[in-house]
């Protein structure tokens, strides 16, 4: 059977991240445990844990204290779907 390529489209590669897959990931890329981020960030890492593991919402002020701990803009945290660039870029 002859495949006709002229078809078919390369598959468009994305990920789509949740808020607490960015955290940990902006954390480990920095080298840092849960309680690094912690000391940075001034959130205690149980808090840490449960916003990786998408179990406590972000909110506007957790989105800025992981900010400025990882010199980011909150947005980054906030809408990883529409900042995946930046996200690269940050790490």
């Amino acid at each position: 059977m002859k495949i006709d390529k002229k078809n078919y489209k390369p598959a468009k590669q994305h990920v789509i991240l949740t808020t607490g897959e960015v955290i940990k990931m902006l954390r480990e890329l920095k080298g840092w445990t849960q309680e690094d981020l912690a000391k940075y960030s001034t959130i205690n890492a149980k808090n840490i844990s449960m916003l990786e593991n998408n179990k406590l919402e972000i909110g506007k002020k957790r989105a800025e204290q992981l900010a400025k701990a990882f010199n980011v803009h909150p947005a980054i945290i906030m809408f990883p779907e529409y900042e995946a660039k930046e996200i690269q870029n940050a790490a």
